[in-house]
């Protein structure tokens, strides 16, 4: 399973745990997604953000009911998209697990995906035929579903959420096919060395207490699970007097209740209130509030716990215990992690970074129901010791408690974590998350409003009043990752022809699936045309200076927030071939230093107002992404034109990050899936293409600042760049201030150009094993060569590769490898299709005795559909999940703003984000059966499996 991001950094743990795995794709190849961080002012229409639009923009509107049978309901309306999230939120996580039972909420979160005594069916097909995004997850004090759909689909959700929340079937079959999957999970978890390091601290930390154990549990005691176990937890805490129901969208709020009421009223609530955990209620006699502190047992503990083990690159972890996410102290907690960790002002940036120590420094504060705590993770720089580091980092937090923090540090750190709230909450899943933590977390959906009342109310004294009281030496738990020296060795090429395993003949029984998912699908009670309303007013205003610059805009007034994605014709494409990390190391030193402003005053600049702007480097181009509130669009626009323009490049800081470059090159060769990456696009693309460099310690060590200089001359011009902005401003206004910040950046001469080579498909099998010492789960990539963006059968690829792994639970190497074999934790394909090239690709992640099994079950059904093709009524599912999907996209304005950069980036008409639903709707079955028996190769294709030793004869 997936690590999701926090919802907000400002408080609620990050572990969770999530049933469907993003799709990973090359970061070298550019998908949509992957191309892929005082002035005169123009007087632009200020936002005016008052305290009290803050506070409310998540509760406002907010209206809560509570059923007879105990389910509570969160609704909130917000009409500007026509989609809506469906989110149920149980009371239960790993907090809640008995003695020996750990990871059995994360297990029983698996097997809602498997079918009900009604709808014995995969639900992952239920929800990919709505066209919903839906996922869930685990963590400490809670397990959730959310789906997110277009509003005509709201009832349907809600009957599905209704049906496993009382209905699912747990069975001996099933529960043993997805404890493999499980078990495949938790090994991929195991690859990482931060993750082992991590979970050894927090063991030690708190041994008494299940927030000491891991979320996803231990391969030992999911290996030991048994029916009656996972039967009796999901009587014990799924019942709607344990869940809270969220609803947020396009929705009416009197009728949905009704609704709401008809399909979960009936249900009936828990006989008994849920059986928890004796040890998770946390007491320490020592704390001002005995309920809410996790006892410090360091004095009983080795200190610093120290892991040797195979890996790339020395590591510190640190744990604090602090109180629950209740006690009045958390808000000014939060305010001193950002000054310790937010930004490049920060004090452990400064000390550990800056200074060479590190190579990366990060932190949060942890508030949960019956305690939390701070960890602070270090990424050693080479040859650093990690005593000295855990010296400097003591000694930094030693200073901030004797001498206090400045003014200037807490309203930094006020504004950032006020900003980031607005910012994190924009979409309708995000806001629905929201509020479902609040609830469940802390026992209140007002929380938010509460929490930054208080944050506004943090001073000084504060700040180093909960530090001297929760940061003392005695109280920190430590833990050191020291890598061994064994190095990996990778096996030879080899080219079986044909799979040993004997085909399977699944057409039946996909033909079967099919008539299920119609058969078991909620009816759907209006057919509207949302595909065309949800786009017919997104077209964005386009402008082009003298310069060249491409400039679209799209005034949004729903939020105070603007968002900006860029695009600079400046990617890896252009890397010299010994001088593979160039592009990245321009990119990574442009907010270096300006003609006028040093690293730390840009910093600065951003940080004050909680704005973000970050440059990163792809394949086919240079990504930029950021984003502000909308008050502080001029200083963001002209922070912007500063970068771009006068870039200086200082020798200290081009250094430092050429040091951090070599470590994020040993890491990245330590790493199952990056080692995959590289050795897949090598194998595929001929030594002397654009596509084929990657860095390596020698290309960055010949780098010098006149090459970094020299290529940010060269390909940093206005006539390669595109810029998108959408949020609450005004066109005029805003295009004014463009021409003048940036109307004065010009360039001599044409842009550079590259000419991409023909790539021929491999003539058989290519097998490669690279063999990565100490890593417990296997990732293999496959495939060849794909298509660019504008081929003709790009729609067609879409839907054929829907079918074929679009989805890890409805598609067929889903259904199969996956969810009947139990193969695989995850499995994809995609194509990724760029504006110079493109590449078919599938990545699964499996156990090492699994890998050749899965490798070729995915052949043979690569093979079907290369010969066999598919049927209309996978292509029909395939449709409406595309279609779905997209418009809930267009709702989060980080999507829709990179939707409209890159629709212009690829040259395509400025209908397409409107025209894009008809194209895909009007494909047909013979395009798609088309373009499977012209771009699927399954006797010629690139396999490579890095990770533990598989047997090479796949």
């Amino acid at each position: 399973m997936s690590v999701l991001p926090k919802f907000n950094r400002y408080r609620f743990q990050s572990l969770l745990l999530s049933v469907l795995i993003t799709v990973l794709l090359l970061g070298n190849d550019s998908a949509d997604s992957q191309l892929i961080q005082k002035n005169t002012l123009v007087s632009t229409p200020k936002t005016t953000i008052s305290q009290e639009t803050l506070s409310s923009s998540v509760s406002e509107n907010v209206q809560k009911t509570l059923l007879q049978n105990g389910l509570t309901i969160l609704t909130k309306e917000v009409h500007s998209n026509p989609v809506v999230t469906v989110q149920v939120w149980y009371k239960v996580g790993s907090r809640h697990e008995e003695s020996g039972l750990n990871g059995i909420a994360h297990q029983l979160e698996h097997m809602l995906f498997r079918g009900t005594k009604n709808r014995p069916i995969q639900f992952g097909r239920l929800f990919s035929a709505l066209g919903s995004d839906s996922n869930a997850f685990t963590s400490y004090d809670q397990t959730a579903y959310y789906n997110t759909a277009e509003r005509d689909k709201l009832k349907a959700l809600l009957i599905l959420e209704a049906d496993r929340m009382q209905n699912s079937v747990i069975d001996n079959k099933q529960l043993a096919s997805e404890k493999r999957v499980v078990i495949s999970e938790l090994q991929g978890y195991e690859n990482e060395p931060e993750y082992r390091l991590s979970r050894a601290v927090m063991q030690a930390a708190f041994p008494n207490h299940p927030y000491g154990l891991p979320v996803g549990g231990t391969e030992d005691d999911v290996q030991n699970f048994q029916t009656k176990q996972v039967q009796k937890y999901y009587q014990n805490f799924y019942s709607p007097d344990n869940a809270v129901l969220v609803i947020v969208g396009d929705f009416q709020t009197e009728p949905t209740l009704n609704l709401v009421k008809e399909i979960f009223g009936k249900i009936p609530s828990s006989s008994q209130p849920p059986i928890l955990n004796p040890k998770s209620k946390i007491q320490n006699p020592k704390s001002p509030n005995p309920q809410s502190s996790i006892q410090n047992p360091k004095s009983k503990i080795q200190n610093p716990i120290v892991l040797q083990e195979p890996g790339a690159t020395a590591l510190l972890h640190a744990v604090y215990p602090l109180p629950d996410v209740n006690h009045p102290d958390v808000p000014a907690l939060d305010v001193m992690d950002y000054i310790l960790t937010d930004g490049r002002n920060a004090r452990l940036y400064q000390t550990l970074v800056e200074s060479g120590w590190a190579n990366d420094v990060s932190a949060s504060v942890v508030s949960l129901q019956a305690g939390g705590w701070y960890e602070v993770s270090v990424t050693a720089s080479r040859n650093q010791d990690l005593k000295k580091i855990d010296s400097l980092l003591k000694g930094a937090i030693s200073e901030l408690i004797n001498k206090g923090v400045t003014s200037e540090e807490v309203n930094r750190a006020k504004a950032q974590l006020e900003a980031s709230l607005i910012l994190g909450n924009r979409d309708i899943t995000s806001l629905g998350m929201q509020l479902g933590n609040d609830v469940t977390t802390a026992g209140d959906y007002h929380y938010t409003e509460r929490y930054l009342a208080a944050v506004r109310q943090v001073i000084t004294a504060d700040v180093q009043r909960v530090a001297t009281k929760y940061l003392q030496p005695e109280a920190c738990v430590a833990g050191f990752f020291e890598p061994t020296q064994t190095k990996g060795r990778r096996k030879d090429k080899s080219s079986p022809q044909t799979s040993t395993l004997v085909a399977e003949n699944f057409s039946s029984e996909l033909s079967a699936t099919k008539e299920e998912v119609e058969k078991y699908l909620p009816f759907i009670d209006s057919e509207e045309t949302i595909s065309k309303t949800a786009v017919s007013e997104v077209l964005p205003e386009q402008f082009t200076l003298p310069n060249g610059l491409r400039v679209l805009l799209f005034a949004d007034p729903s939020s105070p927030t603007v968002t900006l994605s860029g695009y600079i014709k400046a990617g890896k494409e252009f890397d010299p071939h010994n001088k593979a990390g160039l592009a990245s190391l321009v990119a990574e030193n442009l907010m270096n230093g300006t003609k006028t402003k040093d690293a730390l005053t840009l910093a600065k600049v951003l940080d004050d107002r909680g704005a973000s702007l970050d440059f990163e480097t792809f394949r086919e181009g240079v990504r930029l992404e950021g984003s502000a509130l909308a008050s502080d669009l001029p200083v963001f626009i002209q922070t912007l034109a500063d970068i771009v323009k006068n870039a200086t490049f200082p020798v200290k800081e081009l250094e430092l990050s050429r040091k951090q470059a070599l470590i994020a090159l040993k890491q990245e060769l330590d790493d199952p899936t990056e080692v995959a990456e590289r050795t897949f696009v090598q194998s595929l693309y001929p030594e002397k293409h654009p596509l084929h460099k990657f860095p390596t310690e020698k290309s960055l060590r010949l780098l010098k600042r006149q090459d970094v200089v020299e290529f940010k001359e060269k390909h940093y011009r206005p006539d390669t760049t595109v810029l998108a902005l959408l949020g609450n401003f005004s066109v005029t206004e805003v295009e004014a201030l463009i021409k003048q910040e940036l109307g004065d950046w010009n360039t001599i001469g044409q842009p550079p150009e590259l000419e991409y080579p023909k790539v021929s498909q491999p003539e058989k099998v290519v097998s490669v094993n690279p063999i990565l010492p100490g890593k417990a789960q296997a990732i293999t990539y496959m495939g060849n060569q794909g298509i660019n963006r504008k081929d003709p059968r790009f729609y067609a690829a879409l839907v054929l590769n829907q079918i074929l792994g679009g989805d890890t639970l409805s598609s067929r190497l889903g259904s199969e490898v996956r969810d009947r074999q139990g193969l695989t934790y995850g499995i994809y394909s995609n194509f990724l299709a760029g504006k110079n090239s493109g590449t078919f690709l599938i990545e699964m992640q499996t156990s090492p005795q699994d890998t050749r099994q899965a490798i070729a079950r995915t052949r043979e059904l690569l093979q079907q559909i290369h010969q066999q093709g598919v049927t209309a009524e996978e292509i029909e599912t395939a449709k409406r999940n595309l279609i779905g999907n997209y418009i809930v996209s267009l709702a989060n304005p980080e999507e829709l703003v990179n939707k409209i950069l890159m629709n212009e980036v690829y040259g395509l008409d400025k209908e397409e984000l409107r025209s894009f639903t008809t194209k895909i709707q009007a494909v047909s079955i013979e395009e798609v059966n088309q373009a499977a028996r012209e771009l699927l190769y399954p006797d010629k294709i690139i396999v490579v499996t890095a990770g533990p030793s598989v047997n090479s004869d796949q």
